[in-house]
This record gives structure tokens, sequence and C-alpha cells, in this order.
């Protein structure tokens, strides 16, 4: 195995994005939405993260695109500004080789060096290698939540995680 490399995503990665984001649709619980999406869908994401100031990562071995990653604000109201919701996404041939931990590991430094205070993760409780990857980074989980999803026929539970990324006192402390 060659080394993967994490860097900024740029408008060339976006069929691999759109591919590694619609193999999660029609095949996982990874992401909720029942119906794929085209480039230009995944274009405009992009653009309204990046113009955001949100980080999208890729990591890449050479040209390849093995997955993406990116977090942005977790609700729109100006109280949680700290908080974050962080997505990532692995192609399915490349899961069980470290690289999802390698994006969640350059998320969380980007995080905190934009002076964020928490990231949560949203992941169907079912998805059991997903919550000891997160565990093992370090989050907690603070919720399950029972049947609010819907999909492949079935209920879904979701599992909300939380890392804590500072230890700062109060919002407006100096880090």
């Amino acid at each position: 195995m060659t080394a993967v490399h994490i860097r900024d995503a740029e408008d060339s990665d976006l069929d691999a994005i759109t591919a590694i984001h619609n193999h999660a649709v029609v095949h996982t619980t990874a992401i909720w939405n029942e119906e794929a999406v085209d480039r230009a869908d995944r274009a405009a994401w992009l653009a309204d993260r990046t113009a955001r100031g949100y980080p999208v990562l890729v990591a890449v071995d050479g040209a390849d695109v093995l997955g993406y990653a990116s977090y942005a604000q977790w609700r729109p109201h100006s109280g949680y500004r700290l908080t974050v919701e962080h997505s990532v996404y692995v192609r399915g041939d490349q899961r069980g080789r470290g690289i999802g931990r390698t994006l969640m590991r350059a998320l969380i430094d980007r995080a905190r060096a934009a002076g964020l205070h928490v990231m949560i993760g949203g992941v169907e409780s079912g998805n059991t290698a997903s919550i000891a990857l997160h565990e093992r980074l370090g989050f907690a989980e603070v919720g399950r939540m029972p049947q609010v999803g819907a999909k492949f026929g079935r209920w879904l539970d979701l599992s909300m995680l939380q890392l804590v990324l500072d230890d700062r006192p109060t919002p407006d402390a100096a880090l």
C-alpha cells in the first residue's frame, strides 16, 4: 500500500466524490437519502462548503480518490457557531485500510485550528464499525434516537456522538 495523502478537494475530484456518495446512498445506511445525485449536486455542495469556509478533504493515492470528509455548522442558529457536524465516506473497496481514521484526524485538526469547540457525528446505530472508529478517536455516544429514519424498508436509529475539541471554560475564553 502506498501512502495515502490528505488534501483539500478540488473540482477535478467531483466525479470520484459523486461516485463514493452515490455508492453510500444506494448500498448503505451511512447516508439516509434514497436517491443518487449527479455531479452538479456535488459541485454545488463543494462550492457551498468552500464559500462558507468549511473544509472538504479527500484521501488520495496518487490521483485516485479513496474517500472524502467534511464538516459544517451543526445547526443554523448563532448559538451553535462553535459546533460542527462531520461526514466521512470511504470508497467501498478501500474500507478497512485506516482511510476513514486518517480523514477524521485531519478534520479534527482543522476544527481545532478553526477554534471550534465540539464536533458531532450522527451514525446509524447498527454501524458498529463507524461507532467504534469514533470512540477510538475520543468521541462519546451522547444519545440514541430510535426510529428517526427509514431506509431499505426498515426503521433506522441514530446514535449521536460528540467530541469536545478544547477545554476552554467559556465560549469567549481564549484558547
